[in-house]
């Protein structure tokens, strides 16, 4: 851990918590101690994780040290992008404009419904036999 500034941004998405911090640097994006290749193995999910930089155009200006946990790839995904958004937000309050016309401040609400009894899923029912 580096003990130099940084700006702070917490992202959520589903069940996933991401800490995101931004310090200045050259453009790497560091996900639980490895390269955000090797942990987020979808291209486009890359590239939409990492769109609040290129909204803002500060792509090469800031590192990226993520921590997230919870949920899937998908979540994390949402949840990083979230913390990145907050985070730049953080660092220069101008860039709160573009990322909110982007509709990158927007935290998504929808989470896994809770499994009721008497059916299978949250809402899939079984069969109905009428005899």
């Amino acid at each position: 851990m580096t003990t130099e500034h940084y700006y702070y941004g917490l992202g959520r998405r589903k069940s996933a918590v991401a800490r995101v911090r931004l310090y200045p640097g050259t453009g790497t994006v560091v996900v639980n101690g490895s390269p955000l290749d090797a942990v987020i193995v979808r291209a486009s999910s890359r590239q939409d994780l990492l769109r609040p930089l290129t909204v803002t155009e500060t792509g090469r200006r800031f590192n990226v040290q993520v921590k997230v946990g919870g949920g899937g790839t998908s979540g994390w995904t949402g949840a990083i992008r979230l913390g990145i958004a907050r985070a730049l937000v953080v660092a220069d309050e101008l860039h709160r404009r573009p990322l909110r016309a982007n509709g990158l401040l927007t935290r998504d609400p929808r989470e896994k419904e809770r499994k009721k009894f008497g059916l299978k899923r949250a809402r899939k029912a079984p069969q109905f036999t009428k005899r």
